[in-house]
């Protein structure tokens, strides 16, 4: 099943993809539109939008390779802001099982293979887990309490050396210490345990308790499995400084080498069998896997650029792709007929422009950020790059709520006032002469290659220029890789995109002071205020009102430049059964162990 999401978004560079942005916080059933699609190539009948019930499985004895994209794999524990990408999460996502999974529409299914939970009491806030009693990793451990206390652990800004803003663990996830005080409360060698919530969460399903093995992480700190669970519990953060190391770096190698098989244990269908570095990383099927078999032994993920995507499926190099939506894409692919089968449809993605906040930038100057604003030609971007794939696509002008969802107009009308609809060359000149700021360069970063964004920078640079700035192409293959472009903070502009689930609260993680999401550095009291009344309220009412509240002073800021909803796009092998599209960001690969070659 899925790896249980961590409750924020994912950051999707287009040829990096981190997994971040929420989707809306104006109401659970507000996604709908984004379910349809082009549904599977036979198969097993669908009946809703989540996993096909495909009866009794047996493994067949077959490889299916497919690619979602050029990044190299980085690591078993994508947990990390350095990590946390929808490349990454498209391989560790088949290895981690959960509470949870995400339908194509972003509907919630409880994972029955891992086991259940149930809400027990409303005030306060407080679900029972219960861990299935043959849970067991897939080297013989079972899965027991231990290991979602560590899931707490590792989202615990209270285990650190002194210093709330340097956490023990290096997670993209830091707020259950404080959401969740006790942490899971049951027997560490236990199957049961209750997690009481300190206020209200309206994503309290999407939470995560269940992460990587416990048993390992105690190994390598130095501790029994006991001992680690004693320390979490205790705060003792002195004691759990070399399993948090472990935690943070320990399963990092070198590109094309693989931990230890003893230290990278699954909990999925799915385990790590190869890795060739540049090249491939290759799945096997994990034999002591408890619930459902994978309908197929072997997935082979291959690193490939967009730009080479159609071929590889056309020579049957691949099986199923997943590129950058663009026209001349979806040309080609027609083209292949009936040797393949296209998905298309909404997606809970978006693309957007963020500014650096960081301290001496030169986008720190709101007056400049207006002068950007004004030039960038967001209606010609979406006529050219968009409207080709989806007929319906608009200019986006929100960032929790999408164009195809009800309560967008109402939303937008709230918040903004169209001022950057057009583009006024004029007025963005005359703001860089009064700031004597003619010829001031804006380096757009972005995760390349990436055809569409190469092509929305340079309608950017056409039209900006004019104003008198100067941009710069500063589009890098490493540009999310860890020590890279963005998180040096070597630009003025990121352009990439945001991944959401469904979640109502993930933006929080991104737009709130200091969040591990936040990489531009922004920080306004306010939106951590009203963020913090939608984060801890169960009234969809207070979401609605909250997320206007936030999206105007988004707006008023400048925080960035929404742009447009992602189409989706991707194909397969006219042999290959049960592959269906997602609005969601776990992407094509979101049931990958349900496909299989026709006979």
């Amino acid at each position: 099943m899925r790896f249980q999401r961590v409750s924020k978004a994912v950051v999707v560079g287009a040829a990096m993809a981190l997994a971040l942005s929420a989707c809306a916080p104006g109401g659970s059933d507000s996604s709908s539109e984004a379910s349809k699609s082009t549904e599977s190539n036979g198969g097993a009948e669908v009946t809703n939008s989540g996993l096909a019930d495909l009866g009794d499985v047996t493994t067949k004895d077959d490889t299916i390779k497919v690619t979602v994209g050029a990044p190299e794999f980085i690591s078993y524990n994508g947990f990390t802001p350095q990590t946390y990408s929808t490349y990454n999460s498209a391989i560790t996502d088949r290895m981690f099982a959960g509470f949870y999974y995400m339908g194509t529409d972003g509907t919630i299914y409880p994972n029955k293979d891992l086991g259940s939970y149930e809400k027990v009491s409303d005030d306060p806030l407080t679900i029972k887990y219960t861990i299935n009693e043959n849970a067991k990793w897939s080297d013989g451990t079972p899965i027991t309490v231990a290991d979602s206390v560590l899931a707490w652990a590792t989202q615990n800004l209270n285990l650190n050396s002194g210093d709330k803003d340097k956490p023990l663990f290096n997670s993209v996830s830091t707020d259950l210490g404080d959401t969740v005080p006790k942490g899971p409360e049951g027997a560490a060698d236990g199957k049961e345990f209750t997690v009481t919530f300190k206020d209200p969460d309206p994503d309290w399903q999407l939470q995560t308790w269940m992460l990587h093995p416990a048993h390992v992480v105690a190994k390598k700190g130095g501790l029994s499995t006991d001992e680690l669970v004693q320390a979490i519990r205790d705060g003792d953060s002195k004691k759990l400084e070399k399993a948090a190391k472990f935690w943070n770096e320990g399963w990092m190698t070198k590109p094309g080498t693989l931990p230890d098989e003893a230290d990278v244990p699954v909990s999925g269908p799915y385990k790590l069998e190869s890795w060739k570095a540049g090249e491939s990383v290759t799945l096997t099927a994990n034999e002591n896997y408890y619930g459902t078999a994978p309908a197929t032994k072997n997935l082979n993920f291959r690193f490939l650029a967009d730009t080479g995507m159609v071929q590889a499926l056309q020579n049957k190099d691949v099986d199923v792709i997943a590129p950058q939506p663009t026209v001349d894409t979806l040309a080609q692919l027609e083209g292949l007929g009936k040797a393949v089968s296209i998905q298309q449809g909404d997606t809970l993605t978006w693309e957007h422009l963020d500014f650096n906040f960081a301290e001496g930038n030169e986008m720190n100057n709101l007056e400049l950020r207006k002068a950007f604003a004004m030039c960038v030609p967001r209606q010609e971007i979406v006529d050219n790059l968009v409207k080709p794939l989806n007929p319906e696509a608009t200019v986006m002008n929100s960032r929790e709520v999408f164009p195809f969802q009800d309560n967008y107009q109402e939303v937008v009308d709230a918040s903004y006032d169209g001022r950057y609809d057009q583009v006024d060359i004029d007025g963005a000149k005359k703001i860089l002469e009064d700031q004597d700021a003619v010829g001031t360069e804006i380096r757009i970063g972005y995760s390349a290659p990436n055809e569409r964004r190469t092509n929305e920078v340079a309608a950017i640079k056409s039209s900006c220029d004019k104003a008198g700035f100067k941009v710069k192409d500063a589009g890098d293959a490493k540009f999310f890789a860890p020590g890279g472009t963005q998180e040096r903070g070597d630009y003025e502009v990121a352009l990439f995109a945001w991944a959401g689930s469904g979640q109502i609260t993930s933006g929080q993680n991104i737009y709130s002071t200091g969040k591990p999401q936040n990489y531009g550095k922004y920080s306004n009291e306010a939106v951590d205020e009203a963020w913090t009344k939608l984060a801890t309220s169960l009234d969809p009412a207070v979401h609605a009102e909250q997320t206007k509240v936030i999206e105007k002073l988004l707006w008023d800021d400048l925080y960035g430049i929404p742009l447009f909803a992602h189409p989706g796009l991707s194909a397969s092998g006219s042999d290959i059964q049960n592959v269906r599209h997602t609005a969601t960001q776990s992407g094509i690969v979101w049931n990958a162990e349900q496909w299989q070659r026709a006979e």
